[in-house]
């Protein structure tokens, strides 16, 4: 039991100082990355539901 106790704290440990050598994005690059993800979730979103359609048409037309 002591040695997982005295696992978990070196576990955190090493994990402050790891993200302490993480380089963090500005806020200007996030507000970028941030539109960047949802234009192109908006842009799959449509493609998607026009293929929808347009499967659901021809569905529509081949059975009648």
């Amino acid at each position: 039991m002591a040695d997982g106790v005295k696992n978990s704290g070196k576990f955190l440990k090493d994990v402050v100082s790891e993200m302490k050598r993480v380089s963090w994005p500005t806020r200007k690059e996030l507000t970028r990355y941030t539109w960047v993800v949802l234009g192109t979730v908006a842009f799959i979103t449509v493609f998607f539901a026009i293929i929808d359609y347009g499967i659901s048409w021809l569905v529509r037309v081949l059975l009648g």
